[in-house]
């Protein structure tokens, strides 16, 4: 039966309202777009951002810059160095202990280990708390509790990052290959070799890749926890900051890009050749 290009064209005139919003989507979406430009609104007039403000900061950034050209390591160049194996070592120590400490964990928030759903979503919470707290905050706690030093970066860098890895962990073995452990339970293996021998060995490299990927991130983390008085070379960069000495910092900054540079590259090859 053919149509007639009247009935198309009246076909076509009607598609608009048959597939566009309806009246009632169209007034929320209009709620919607009036609520965030008065919360932008609201925000811009409430931290008081004008344009001459702006420009008055970017006129300040740049007298910064100039003042940081030329870079200078100048006379305390040894304790540079000394903040840089500072903040270092407290980036791998503190990524160590929550990896090593986020392997069990990890198990006991997978679906597939632990099957009581109570439990499981408990352990869950536990995570999503611990997540919820960034690492500056745990490291002005730490620095309260320990003192001063690098003991407070490391202590906060493992505790702010146990439950993020402990979650990722937990994925990762939710998403493992599962005939591989039921090959192994078949053949009459403990819950313990299931785990060691099924499920272990498909996880390890991606959970030594999270742990790299962290090690870059606590890196960064670390000058600014040094920052608050939780040791490394943020503390040399606040020092220097407060006398004014733009050219240190600029060296210290330079310093600090070379060395997240090589710690990226070397990472990077590693998780590429544990992963594949």
């Amino acid at each position: 039966m053919s149509t007639s290009a009247a009935e198309i064209a009246a076909w076509r005139a009607r598609m608009p309202r048959a597939f566009g919003p309806s009246p009632a989507g169209q007034a929320l979406r209009a709620g919607a777009a009036a609520l965030f430009l008065a919360w932008l609104g609201l925000s811009l007039w409430h931290f008081d951002v004008t344009p001459q403000r702006l420009w008055n900061g970017l006129s300040g950034l740049l007298v910064i810059l100039r003042l940081m050209i030329p870079p200078s390591p100048g006379e305390l160049w040894m304790d540079i160095l000394k903040g840089l194996a500072e903040s270092l070592s407290m980036a791998f120590l503190g990524t160590f202990i929550a990896a090593l400490l986020a392997v069990p964990l990890g198990f006991l928030g997978a679906r597939n280990i632990v099957t009581n759903t109570l439990a499981r979503f408990s352990v869950r919470r536990v995570f999503d708390g611990f997540r919820g707290v960034d690492q500056l905050i745990w490291a002005l706690a730490f620095v309260r509790a320990v003192g001063l030093g690098p003991l407070a970066g490391v202590l906060a860098i493992a505790t702010a990052d146990i439950a993020v890895l402990a979650k990722l962990y937990a994925e990762a073995i939710e998403n493992a290959e599962k005939r591989q452990a039921e090959g192994i339970a078949a053949a009459g293996g403990s819950p313990t070799l299931v785990i060691r021998f099924g499920l272990l060995p498909q996880v390890l490299p991606i959970m030594i890749g999270h742990a790299l990927y962290f090690l870059e991130s606590n890196t960064r983390s670390a000058t600014i926890l040094g920052v608050v008085g939780a040791g490394g070379i943020g503390l040399q960069i606040a020092e220097r900051i407060r006398v004014r000495h733009w050219d240190e910092v600029a060296f210290i900054i330079i310093l600090l890009i070379i060395m997240v540079a090589a710690i990226d590259w070397l990472s990077s090859r590693l998780r590429r050749k544990l992963i594949g």
